[in-house]
């Protein structure tokens, strides 16, 4: 990402976390972040004088001494993903990319997330949610009620990303198998129907009046699209443009402009569906910080509407300077 900026606009300064939470210093980040040793100086941040873009694979710490013009989050998941580190950016002023600390949360949270489209009127798949203490207290009575969804049934974390976690069970046994290993990773989780359809990806892109990119389809080259289907094999195709009907991707386009804005999104997000013929859509998730390297899917269904990688960027620091400048809460 950082080489697709224009070094004659930009200053980027990057800022590595590692898995115990400790942020580096841009050199280190640098050496880290390129595949070298992690050896970290006693040093604290210094001031540069000059004002900077920085790309946070995580952040910018309040108090850090590093004048920025814009932080351009991109982490995955908890703590990164659901608003935690917009909340931090917000405490310390700081403009960032992407969608402030409710569209971040609930974009994170599938619960309340399905909950928003079911009241905005967006088709969703049935689901059920349990919580750790139901399942403790009485796993039978947990698994009588998921069961009723049918098999088979799909299991995943409420919070947690990238298909980690998730569970495709085909009956009772790969159920109750499934509801466990999901509650390793978090102490609500989400039990779907499985749904028979093209699984369908629209690109939006905006704050106040966004826009939607052309459809891409995904073809896993597994049963679903695992954490190992989009990580680890390289038998998945993506589709960009996806063949569709015109009244089809048309309808696509604005369900997914209505997602975007049932969370209270901003800046980008990453729309996901099952297409079943016709127009016939359900919506199955939002990630507002889509997967951004040159090869991934949001990139990719933008420079097929005609927005190519670095000025996809551009537009992105564009949008986050436009809602600072707003003036209160940088991340509303």
């Amino acid at each position: 990402m950082a080489a697709a900026l224009d070094p004659d606009r930009y200053e980027v300064i990057p800022v590595a976390i590692t898995r115990e939470g400790q942020w580096l210093l841009p050199d280190v980040s640098r050496r880290v972040l390129g595949g070298g040793p992690l050896q970290i100086p006693e040093q604290a941040f210094e001031a540069t004088g000059e004002p900077v873009a920085l790309e946070a694979a995580g952040g910018c710490p309040p108090g850090a001494g590093l004048p920025v013009d814009v932080v351009f989050p991109v982490l995955h998941g908890p703590f990164g993903e659901d608003g935690t580190v917009q909340g931090l950016l917000e405490m310390a002023g700081i403009p960032y990319v992407g969608s402030g600390v409710l569209g971040s949360a609930v974009g994170m949270d599938k619960d309340v997330m399905k909950r928003l489209f079911r009241d905005a009127g967006l088709p969703v798949g049935a689901f059920t949610v349990l919580r750790d203490y139901q399942w403790s207290a009485s796993p039978a009575e947990c698994l009588a009620r998921a069961g009723t969804l049918g098999y088979p049934c799909f299991v995943k974390p409420a919070n947690l990303g990238s298909s980690l976690g998730v569970s495709r069970c085909r009956d009772g046994d790969e159920l109750a198998a499934g509801i466990a290993e999901a509650f390793r990773h978090d102490r609500k989780v989400l039990v779907e129907e499985a749904i028979a359809g093209r699984e369908i990806e629209v690109g939006v892109l905006g704050n106040d009046d966004p826009q939607a990119s052309v459809p891409g389809e995904i073809i896993p080259g597994a049963e679903f699209y695992s954490f190992a289907a989009k990580y680890v094999d390289d038998r998945s195709r993506l589709v960009i443009p996806a063949e569709l009907p015109d009244k089809a991707a048309a309808v696509l386009q604005a369900a997914a402009v209505a997602a975007f804005q049932a969370v209270e999104a901003a800046g980008m997000a990453r729309v996901d569906f099952f297409y079943r013929g016709g127009t016939d859509i359900v919506v199955n998730e939002i990630n507002t910080i889509p997967g951004f390297t040159v090869i991934s899917m949001f990139p990719k269904l933008w420079a097929a509407s005609g927005l190519g990688y670095p000025q996809l960027l551009d537009r992105l620091v564009e949008l986050a300077m436009e809602r600072a400048s707003r003036g209160g809460r940088p991340g509303r």
